[in-house]
């Protein structure tokens, strides 16, 4: 993404900036036509991917459905050409009435409140998903997982790549990956073209990890170090790549990691913002020697790497939680090492 703001002043800007296409999205999607239907469109990244999808080729259609519980969604996505449907996608009825489209892409997730919760995790997380792959058989499908599904790493070596062996740890995790082989068992038992963004932190300026600590450097709390490092990437930069990923669906089902490049220190990201906010940091605890990490080389050589660098992020949040930017209120739990969401 060329030019980037200096600093992004509201969320019409930040909505723009996020869904901004690049020529290797353009390519991309040419190589798709056909209707996009995006499934769980109204959580934290949805919007944005919609109206990037849609900005990318204005003479598609861009179907987006969702429950819309969030007052004023629906009517600010169909604002941009996003045809909006109410759906509860667990209802067999539902899921059967939405229109076929060649390009799916699948959202719908279930992690915070999971604990507690496990029989509708593992029905949004496991049947969903397979229910989802049997009904649009004949689509191409782009789903979303989770570095969570991969093993604690030791922070001091490379984090672990698409050949480590899973070691999901909690309910959320391990139906993750149960959502991964419904996908994987659709594209061997009937050929369905699928491909899997594992995907690690995507970062919004009024949500997540950065956001979650540059908050808690403002008002002076402490910030865990439990999980003592993360992986992050522009959300942006994660719209596009799941995207692109339509044209390189295949009944072999790739999965990939995707964030960014760095293995960030949560505690010197919390001095980055201290530095900003003109505070102290304060910290909770020691930096375990194992993190939740990543490692996204081979997204890298698919897509190529990030347009927006870490050092522009925290500028960016830094300037946003300062200002006073709104928050979605969902916090990451990005400190969490149980599994327990």
């Amino acid at each position: 993404m060329g030019d980037l703001p200096r600093r992004i002043a509201d969320e019409a800007t930040l909505e723009e900036v996020m869904s901004r296409p690049d020529p290797a999205l353009l390519a991309d999607l040419a190589q798709v036509p056909g209707d996009i239907l995006v499934l769980g469109a109204a959580g934290k990244m949805g919007p944005t991917l919609c109206r990037l999808a849609r900005r990318a080729d204005p003479a598609r259609r861009v179907i987006a459905v969702a429950r819309w519980s969030e007052a004023g969604l629906r009517a600010r996505m169909e604002s941009w050409g996003i045809e909006c449907l109410a759906a509860d996608l667990l209802d067999d009825a539902a899921l059967a009435a939405l229109p076929d489209a060649p390009n799916v892409v699948f959202m719908a997730a279930m992690k915070f409140g999971s604990n507690g919760n496990e029989a509708l995790t593992w029905a949004m997380n496991v049947q969903l998903p397979a229910r989802v792959a049997a009904r649009w058989a004949a689509s191409r499908i782009v789903f979303f997982s989770t570095g969570n599904v991969q093993p604690m790493w030791p922070v001091n070596g490379p984090a672990p790549d698409e050949d480590a062996a899973p070691s999901p740890i909690g309910d959320y995790a391990a139906s993750c990956l149960g959502r991964e082989r419904a996908f994987q068992h659709a594209a061997a038992t009937r050929g369905t073209c699928c491909f899997g963004i594992r995907l690690n932190y995507a970062i919004d300026l009024r949500y997540g990890v950065l956001h979650d600590v540059a908050t808690k450097v403002l008002a002076g709390t402490p910030v865990p170090l439990a999980m003592g490092h993360a992986n992050v990437i522009w959300q942006g930069d994660a719209n596009a790549w799941t995207l692109r990923a339509l044209a390189r669906a295949e009944a072999t089902c790739p999965i990939l990691n995707v964030t960014g490049p760095e293995t960030v220190s949560i505690r010197w990201l919390a001095r980055q913002f201290a530095q900003r906010l003109d505070r102290t940091p304060e910290f909770a605890g020691e930096e375990a020697p194992t993190a939740l990490l990543s490692n996204a080389a081979r997204a890298f050589q698919t897509f190529g790497y990030p347009t927006v660098p870490l050092l522009t992020l925290v500028d960016w949040v830094a300037d946003w939680v300062a200002a006073g930017g709104r928050a979605l209120g969902k916090a990451t739990k990005f400190e969490v090492r149980d599994g327990r969401f």
